[in-house]
């Protein structure tokens, strides 16, 4: 069998490289939210070649420090890959979990620049046998709901935020998710206006970004019953147990949470313990594709929904869609309704279509299947500054 042959099976594709770009890109009147307001967008793209010349491209969330992520990933991570085969993706996965997450390492850090060489290599797998990735992980083609999120539906005035919510529906988003974690009143009038001016045949979702107390959650839980909230979603820091368990005990709306949550070891206590019955992996943070399958599988065991947590380039956008159309339990796709994202519009080609019925397909070209534009990749390196704004 010819070696240079895509489909043989005894390819080695050696890793000749691994590269991070950190990039940003500044944001004007950015959104508020529970975190504060945004002033730049960042990401860490990861690009990988192998020897014979296949190229794979993943996402790194930045972490609030994206200069810092590629740095990891570039002086120490890329060790763990660089002469090894692409094919090997438990391999490499397992070998920085053992020096970079069981021992030592930079911990959240390693995790997040692990999964864009891991989201890279299962596009390079992907484009080696010519199939997209859903097909690679053992899932079907198939409608995925999709709610309209990423870094959008922040706090602002009533009126606004229904114009804001108007359009998504516009697009063909059949669920929102407004963000609260201002104050109980002012959280429940948004949520209140928006019900009202929709009606009751689109799901409401709420995201309080890790900034609530229990004493307001408590205050902002019933009128989020009456308004009909689908879920909860952050309302404490993921380490908060106690507080997950009170509202947990307090609420008949389910509490969601994962984006912040590291590896299947992380997601073990949290499926154990049975207080967070909505999981929000995040492919570009938690551990690639690699991690991602292994916890929907633990997740599926307990019959809990995984809705994967949306990072914020069309890599992981993409890839968060194949990765549903693999599994047995997947619940929502967070498309991104940002007015403008370059990094979903510029940086890669379209990473999906919500349809008239309000559901997204994974894209059929081979591996994650958007195109990379590198001359944008190189072109937007990082700028000095935080990401969001206190307010």
């Amino acid at each position: 069998m010819n070696p240079r042959d895509i489909s043989s099976p005894d390819r080695l594709l050696k890793i000749r490289s691994v590269e991070a770009f950190p990039i940003s890109s500044p944001v004007k009147n950015g959104p508020i939210l529970g975190i504060g307001q945004l002033t730049k967008r960042e990401s860490v793209v990861v690009r990988i070649e192998t020897e014979d010349g296949i190229v794979g491209y993943g996402e790194a969330h930045h972490g609030r420090a994206a200069a810092s992520v590629a740095h990891l990933i570039n002086h120490t991570l890329q060790h763990f890959a660089v002469g090894k085969s692409a094919a090997d993706v438990v391999g490499i996965w397992d070998a920085i979990y053992t020096m970079q997450l069981k021992s030592h390492g930079m911990g959240a850090a390693s995790s997040i620049g692990m999964s864009g060489i891991d989201l890279a290599l299962w596009d390079i797998r992907g484009k080696a046998v010519g199939w997209p990735l859903y097909r690679l992980l053992g899932g079907m083609s198939q409608d995925i709901p999709a709610y309209a999120g990423g870094v959008s539906l922040g706090w602002q005035p009533a009126a606004q935020l229904v114009d804001e919510v108007q359009a998504a529906l516009d697009e063909g988003y059949k669920a929102v998710k407004l963000r609260v974690g201002d104050n109980h009143v002012r959280d429940v009038e948004r949520v209140a206006a928006v019900r009202a001016a929709i009606g009751d045949d689109v799901s409401i979702m709420v995201d309080a970004n890790t900034n609530y107390d229990a004493a307001t959650f408590r205050r902002a839980l019933p009128g989020f019953v009456a308004h009909d909230v689908f879920w909860i979603e952050e309302p404490f820091a993921p380490h908060d147990i106690d507080n997950y368990r009170l509202a947990a005990h307090l609420s008949s709306i389910p509490l969601a949470a994962g984006e912040n949550h590291y590896t299947r070891f992380e997601f073990n206590r949290v499926i154990e313990d049975g207080k967070i019955t909505i999981l929000q992996p995040d492919v570009s943070k938690t551990g690639g594709i690699t991690e991602s399958m292994r916890i929907a599988a633990a997740a599926s065991a307990w019959k809990r929904m995984i809705c994967p947590h949306t990072s914020t380039t069309g890599l992981n956008m993409a890839a968060s869609v194949h990765l549903l159309c693999a599994i047995d339990n997947a619940g929502y796709f967070e498309g991104d309704v940002s007015v403008s994202n370059p990094f979903r519009d510029e940086l890669t080609s379209t990473p999906y279509m919500v349809g008239a019925n309000g559901c997204v397909r994974p894209l059929e070209q081979p591996g994650i299947g958007v195109e990379v534009d590198e001359d944008y990749l190189r072109g937007n390196p990082t700028t000095e500054g935080l990401s969001y704004a206190a307010h």
